[in-house]
């Protein structure tokens, strides 16, 4: 009997550590990316207006 409850234990501790890197691995593989910051947003809208001839224009 306690053969059989070591087995169980042992194949749910190996199904949780094979998840677990399966977890892992599809993590780290991930491609991350980073957003502007709002203020540079901002810097490089007031900037393509400056460089415009005429300026903002309102229609």
């Amino acid at each position: 009997m306690i053969w059989v409850v070591a087995v169980i234990c042992i194949v749910i501790t190996v199904i949780v550590v094979y998840l677990s890197i399966l977890t892992l691995d599809k993590g780290y593989g991930y491609k991350h990316t980073v957003d502007p910051l709002p203020t540079d947003v901002e810097e490089d809208k007031k900037n393509s207006n400056e460089d415009s001839p005429s300026g903002p224009t309102n229609k």
